[in-house]
């Protein structure tokens, strides 16, 4: 699809640049492309540009999509190494009736905050497909409207989500209350990043993801330690939520 190659460069540098800022090196910082409510053809123009890591909101359209890109994967790189398969994370909420398509198609999973959820997914991974990946999400800004676990209740539940045999503990994630300016915009980043600090000593070396930041603040997240960048509008361009 036309621009979404320049636009991914441009995030890519911009990801750099941030990087530079705060003396961290570029690697350190991974970029998932959101691709909710574009089709596959965004994807896959997006996979030719080199981009791997795909988030998911809605369930139904993220499996539909993660199949329909599947079946078009090969006609559109066909030398594509097994090492360099694409990555599916799902970022958005999870009912209770909706943990089994998830556990079986994504590979990764950003908002657990409940353990029922998380035991949910556990239970209905299929053991071929390994461990899900799963980053506990934290309402660090306190919001009655968002979701996520409090921050004192994170450390209960990131215990809970270690002891699931199907499920491997990453991190965590947010989605702070948006803010104007780039100080405002990292202080909640900063308390992510104490809380993960305070908790990675707890659950060993696996536990290395801070997903934090999306189009309008990612250089104040990659500025307090974002580990992955949530970035959609930026790569594919305003969404029609009508379609």
């Amino acid at each position: 699809m036309s621009g979404i190659p320049e636009r991914l460069q441009a995030v890519e540098n911009a990801i750099v640049a941030a990087c530079a800022e705060a003396r961290r090196p570029p690697a350190a910082v991974r970029l998932l492309a959101v691709s909710k409510t574009f089709g596959a053809d965004a994807v896959l123009a997006a996979v030719e540009a080199g981009q791997r890591a795909f988030g998911e909101n809605y369930v139904q359209e993220g499996v539909d999509k993660i199949r329909a890109v599947a079946d078009a994967l090969p006609a559109v790189l066909p030398n594509m190494s097994p090492d360099a398969r694409l990555a599916w994370h799902f970022i958005g909420p999870i009912q209770s009736n909706k943990t089994r398509p998830i556990a079986e198609h994504f590979d990764w999973v950003h908002t657990v905050e409940r353990e029922k959820i998380a035991v949910r997914l556990s239970e209905q991974r299929p053991p071929a497909l390994g461990p899900l990946n799963v980053c506990v999400q934290v309402n660090i800004s306190g919001e009655a409207s968002k979701s996520g676990a409090a921050p004192a209740d994170v450390a209960a539940l990131a215990e809970a989500v270690a002891r699931l045999p199907n499920l491997r503990l990453r991190g965590l994630m947010a989605i702070p209350e948006p803010a104007a300016d780039l100080a405002a915009q990292r202080a909640p980043f900063a308390a992510m990043r104490t809380l993960f600090e305070q908790l990675r000593a707890n659950f060993g070396p696996d536990f290395d993801t801070l997903s934090m930041g999306m189009s309008a603040d990612m250089r104040a997240a990659i500025l307090e330690g974002a580990t992955i960048v949530r970035v959609g509008s930026a790569i594919f361009g305003a969404r029609d939520y009508n379609n």
